[in-house]
């Protein structure tokens, strides 16, 4: 299956209405689960999970019910994670770097213009990188599946003028998420960094409280952020993806061949919205400039220079630690300094 604009259109508009439906009749499902995360239910994140959490409900002849909270409904980012912990809920996806606040080294694979593409990504992620994450989140007594979804390669949006080199952010008033790293990059660029949530991001736009944000293309036109944005910039800045996280609790409360069947399911809805995301993002560009956006590529040279003038990648080394950073090295193939 491939997801059409047409698709995830008549997804978002058909998912509230089914999902309500299926909650109703899972009360007697023996894992009646829930499943929350922070995308629009058009996002392909949404569309290819619910596909997962039909044929979950299938292959366990019902035993298992999971319903989507999508778009923030059961709050910040922050909140979920929380809950998931404490068993507020069952399931939850989260950037890496969000993460990092509870486990610091998640947010390695976000480490700024290491991923020249993905053709480095997946290998990584699939592979010895993604292995040492796991490893690192598993100490955080959550359970994560293995295989991570894709958010995309973050681009820059702003409402005063493109950003073409690292000059440009100097001073630039830039949501970015509760992370470390994020806020960490952007004061090397001496901008000014204000970390917000993603559900108040579109009004913090619109308001003025900050200039920009930075998100992959599917989510600046999923969350509409075109309508609050005249400038897009094709930073590349870091890459971002999702990890699918488990309650420890409820997780093992399933019996091993359920466990088997869900966690296939899902990780193999993973690599189809991978896919996904990649067929939209050759298409969003030419859909956000006919939405009145200016987009402009920038270049990527400037910004590494000014990252490791700033000391950036020195600090995070130190950060991670001399291992964590030669499994990330020896991933993107180059030295990172």
């Amino acid at each position: 299956m491939n997801v059409t604009r047409r698709t995830l259109v008549l997804g978002a508009a058909a998912l509230p209405l089914v999902s309500t439906i299926r909650y109703a009749g899972a009360q007697s499902a023996e894992f009646n689960y829930k499943y929350a995360n922070n995308l629009p239910l058009s996002h392909p994140m949404n569309v290819r999970a619910q596909e997962a959490m039909d044929k979950i409900r299938e292959e366990t002849s019902g035993r298992v019910a999971i319903q989507i909270f999508p778009n923030n409904q059961l709050g910040a980012d922050t909140d979920m994670l929380s809950q998931v912990r404490s068993g507020g809920v069952e399931f939850f996806t989260l950037s890496p770097l969000i993460l990092s606040t509870l486990v610091a080294n998640a947010s390695i694979s976000g480490i700024g213009f290491a991923f020249p593409s993905y053709d480095e990504v997946w290998p990584a992620m699939d592979g010895e990188l993604g292995a040492y994450v796991r490893g690192e989140i598993e100490k955080s007594n959550l359970v994560v599946l293995e295989k991570i979804w894709d958010n995309g390669f973050r681009q820059i949006t702003s409402s005063v003028g493109p950003v073409a080199t690292a000059e440009d952010l100097k001073g630039f008033k830039i949501r970015v998420p509760v992370s470390p790293l994020w806020t960490s990059m952007f004061t090397a660029f001496e901008s000014a960094p204000a970390s917000i949530n993603f559900a108040e991001v579109y009004s913090a736009l619109q308001t003025g409280i900050v200039d920009g944000q930075e998100n992959p293309l599917a989510i600046i036109s999923t969350a509409k952020l075109y309508e609050v944005q005249k400038y897009l910039s094709v930073t590349n800045h870091m890459w971002d993806g999702f990890w699918f996280l488990a309650n420890k609790r409820a997780w093992e409360a399933m019996p091993e061949d359920v466990r088997e069947i869900v966690a296939r399911n899902i990780n193999e809805a993973a690599v189809k919205e991978r896919e996904d995301v990649a067929a939209l993002n050759a298409t969003l560009r030419g859909e956000l400039e006919s939405n009145g956006m200016t987009i402009n590529d920038a270049e990527a040279a400037s910004f590494r220079e000014k990252l490791t003038e700033a000391g950036f990648y020195a600090e995070w080394k130190g950060k991670y630690g001399e291992e964590a950073w030669a499994i990330l090295e020896k991933a993107v193939g180059a030295d990172l300094g």
